[in-house]
């Protein structure tokens, strides 16, 4: 027969078990987030900042670092810059590791982000410059989900941040740090017609956002007539007789790049234009060896082919002018 003292005894050992168990995990738990302070325990920065780096990173073969302090990175009374900051550790991360005493014949720790044996990704080294370029108001808003961010494509890619002035924010010097990807556009702006690209008086950026844009091909603009009437604001009408494909998209009848044929078309007259217009019953037949001047030519398609007649390709405004010839 189980006695009131047996229950009170079970009972306590039951109370005394769990009490063990409660204590141990506790214990335990304590441990672990003693082991997660260590192991979350910030890096730490170099003491003399930059005077720490210049002692390995300002001799002669490294000078061109020292550029820095002629660029827009390098302001020290600009507190939005690096160097109104935490110095070379404001985009390298924390180098007191990395600067520390090493041992005879044993290799220095690897910097935090940025260089060839840099720790970080691309994407974290892309955070850090996003971190003091991204905003509202500025071009880099459309950087996630852009093109450029797809092809994982970083910022030190195209950017340079140790010089006085970054190549890829000059217009003579900017075509030639794109091209080193878009070799097919290096091809067409050397053709017999193009954009003065390659003479600098254009950069790519004056049609193409990089940073990333909601339009096709990283447009600057909405879409691609938008962008060419920033310009070419004379074709923009409206007219009285519209051009279809002139109000549709320009590239249909303009290669942007360059092309060897006249006004960047993508191909000349009167092949261009029968491209949509049939020549039955119309005196219009190829420019080739074969056709001209023999055959059933006609002497019309001898100088400026279709727009002997029809001049107005991009559309008129005369009450007459129906078929674009006046």
């Amino acid at each position: 027969m189980v006695t009131i003292r047996a229950i009170a005894d079970l009972r306590f050992m039951r109370l005394m078990l769990w009490t063990g168990l409660l204590g141990s995990t506790l214990l335990a738990s304590n441990a672990l987030l003693a082991q997660d302070e260590e192991a979350e325990e910030p890096p730490e920065y170099s003491r003399g900042g930059a005077d720490t780096c210049l002692r390995c990173h300002g001799d002669e073969e490294s000078a061109h670092i020292l550029e820095i302090f002629e660029g827009p990175h390098g302001v020290m009374a600009d507190q939005r810059t690096p160097f109104g900051g935490t110095q070379c550790e404001a985009c390298h991360g924390p180098g007191d590791e990395h600067a520390g005493r090493v041992g005879f014949g044993q290799e220095r720790p690897p910097i935090p982000a940025f260089g060839a044996n840099s720790r970080a990704t691309e994407t974290e080294e892309n955070e850090i410059c996003l971190s003091c370029h991204r905003g509202t108001g500025t071009t880099h808003r459309f950087w996630e989900g852009g093109t450029h961010e797809r092809q994982d494509v970083g910022c030190t890619d195209c950017h340079s941040a140790h010089v006085r002035k970054d190549p890829v924010t000059v217009a003579s010097t900017q075509p030639e740090v794109c091209f080193e990807c878009h070799v097919q556009q290096r091809a067409e702006v050397h053709r017999a017609y193009a954009h003065p690209i390659r003479f600098g008086e254009m950069g790519c950026t004056s049609c193409h956002e990089p940073h990333g844009s909601p339009s096709e091909a990283m447009l600057a603009n909405m879409n691609v007539n938008q962008n060419c009437y920033e310009c070419h604001a004379e074709q923009r009408g409206p007219y009285l007789w519209e051009h279809a494909p002139v109000t549709e998209d320009c590239t249909l009848c303009h290669n942007a790049h360059g092309s060897n044929n006249p006004a960047l078309l993508t191909r000349r007259a009167p092949l261009l234009c029968q491209q949509c217009h049939s020549r039955l019953g119309h005196p219009g037949v190829g420019l080739t060896g074969n056709d001209l001047p023999s055959g059933n030519a006609s002497a019309f398609l001898l100088s400026g082919s279709c727009t002997s007649c029809h001049s107005q390709v991009h559309g008129s405004n005369h009450p007459s002018g129906a078929t674009l010839n006046r």
